[in-house]
């Protein structure tokens, strides 16, 4: 019997429970730095170094991390369903858990790419520095969708979303667009549950559950749910 669907679309709360701070819990802070100032083009053109140094901070943080129950949870759902996660977050941790499909709508702190081209990447795992160059030139940024610039990935994540025959958000506030707007798209019969410590107004969504806490614990009772569809 062919699987299910299931589409999770995942943002900063699934990973918090890993020791990596939300900007939604930070008071428009995130580790004591204004967010446009380390995470827009303004900022960059401003203070390029500022913004080098925040982000090679945030490598060593995700290094140093580790996936956590939620994260294997979705893992292990891919042995009963055909499991497509859509996440926010430029982490690994879905990746190391042993997710095998994951789409990163903001980028990846693990890649770098040149300020010239958006559509080459290169692994990095150290830090990017004043002065590296990409081979075309251009000084190397990280490979991460900043705030007033377009997300490629949306209109992938938008044909994914559209063929979901369950779909799942976790972690995430809906309030970052144009990913919170993803579930506008998933189909309007299909069973939808949110899991989140404060879950966001989502009474005008059909046919959507709520399951209010933690991550590690809401993926566990969710996966108890999801095995009755079956």
């Amino acid at each position: 019997m062919e699987k299910k669907k299931l589409v999770v679309l995942t943002g900063a709360g699934i990973s918090a429970e890993s020791g990596l701070k939300t900007f939604r819990d930070s008071d428009g802070l995130w580790e004591g730095y204004d967010i446009y100032e380390v995470a827009s083009p303004r900022g960059w053109k401003k203070d390029p170094k500022l913004v080098l140094d925040f982000y090679n901070m945030r490598r060593k943080d995700v290094a140093g991390a580790k996936p956590n129950a939620a994260h294997f949870g979705l893992a292990a759902l891919e042995k009963h369903f055909d499991v497509h996660i859509i996440t926010q977050n430029i982490d690994d941790l879905h990746e190391r858990a042993g997710s095998t499909n994951v789409l990163h709508l903001h980028g990846e702190i693990f890649k770098m790419r040149s300020v010239h081209i958006t559509s080459v990447t290169y692994p990095i795992q150290k830090d990017i520095r004043l002065g590296d160059r990409a081979p075309d030139g251009g000084q190397l940024r990280p490979h991460i969708v900043w705030f007033e610039e377009p997300v490629p990935m949306i209109e992938i994540a938008v044909e994914i979303t559209g063929m979901a025959d369950i779909f799942v958000v976790i972690g995430t506030s809906l309030a970052v667009y144009p990913a919170a707007g993803l579930l506008n798209y998933a189909p309007s019969q299909i069973p939808k549950f949110i899991i989140d410590k404060h879950i966001p107004f989502t009474q005008s969504i059909f046919n959507m559950s709520a399951i209010e806490t933690i991550a590690s614990e809401g993926v566990n009772l969710l996966a108890d749910r999801l095995m009755r569809l079956i």
